[in-house]
């Protein structure tokens, strides 16, 4: 167990360092001059050289890679010419945000798409479960921020009983959460109908039936217990993904998190603000993982270091 927690340790530093080189290059290439949008059109060609080479930008880009690494290595992502202040505290300042929106997207993939998938479960072939699938095939087709709009649309500007964009309530997290939870809701119960009907067919229900277990205990207490194993782990991916999809959901609803800082740290060139983001949401995913990983192996006994 020792050896394989390194061997995945290794494997996440090696990701995250990717992470920061690719980061650090795209936003290298991106067109436009730091220095003029930090001075502004008035700058003279003096003022400008002096800030890019108090600013490292006239150093080969080699040096400043390693430089920079060093610089990341100690959380130090630079200064926000565009907030004032420390590039990663403020991207820690919208964190909360994110995670709270997060939060609520597992929560109502958990209330909707497990049951649904017990549902479906419990009457193959019949039409809810013809509906689950088609709902899953839709939700998983249909743009993220598309949805968003049609949302606003339909919830907020024509029956005006949902708040558009975060007004501090929590009311207003509905329409971002159902937006950024809806291409799982219908994964989930797909993953919960297809391991429900898997575990139906073992041996050790037949023998639970045998024994005269009536049918509502075999499924509740056996069957959807080996069921929720795959669905606890997910669970941890699931996050993980709606922590990065949170960056469109957040520009449509204007939700004050890390996602939105990002673009607009992108569009007005704040590098070492939008590097700091990235960085951070990589993280959280690849940790994210990287738990999931490890918490396998104690839920299912049935996994082994020679099946992973």
């Amino acid at each position: 167990m020792i050896i394989y927690l390194a061997r995945r340790l290794w494997q996440s530093v090696f990701l995250v360092f990717g992470a920061i080189t690719i980061v650090f290059l795209a936003l290298r290439v991106i067109p436009g001059d730091p220095a003029s949008l930090i001075l502004g059109s008035s700058a003279t060609p003096e003022e400008l050289a002096e800030l890019r080479q108090s600013m490292g930008l006239d150093d080969p880009i080699l040096v400043q890679y390693v430089r920079h690494l060093g610089e990341v290595l100690r959380l130090d992502f630079g200064e926000s010419w565009r907030l004032g202040g420390d590039a990663f505290a403020a991207v820690l300042e919208r964190l909360p945000a994110t995670l709270t929106l997060a939060g609520y997207a597992l929560l109502l993939t958990l209330l909707i798409g497990f049951p649904l998938g017990v549902y479906a479960a419990r009457h193959p072939g019949k039409f809810v479960d013809r509906a689950v699938s088609y709902f899953s095939l839709t939700g998983q087709a249909l743009p993220s921020f598309w949805v968003g709009i049609m949302l606003v649309l339909i919830f907020s500007r024509m029956l005006g009983i949902l708040p558009a964009t975060a007004d501090g309530t929590p009311i207003a997290l509905v329409l971002p959460a159902f937006t950024l939870a809806l291409p799982f809701l219908g994964w989930l119960a797909r993953l919960v109908r297809n391991g429900t009907l898997e575990e139906l067919g073992k041996d050790y229900v037949r023998t639970a039936r045998s024994k005269g277990l009536s049918e509502r205990v075999v499924f509740n207490v056996h069957v959807l217990r080996n069921t929720l194993t795959p669905v606890v782990t997910v669970l941890g991916l699931v996050l993980g993904n709606f922590i990065a999809d949170a960056v469109i959901i957040e520009q449509v609803f204007a939700w004050p998190g890390i996602g939105s800082l990002m673009i607009e740290s992108i569009v007005n060139r704040d590098s070492a603000v939008a590097e700091a983001a990235i960085v951070l949401i990589a993280v959280f995913y690849i940790g994210l993982n990287l738990i999931v990983d490890v918490l396998y192996f104690y839920l299912d006994p049935r996994i082994t270091l020679e099946t992973v």
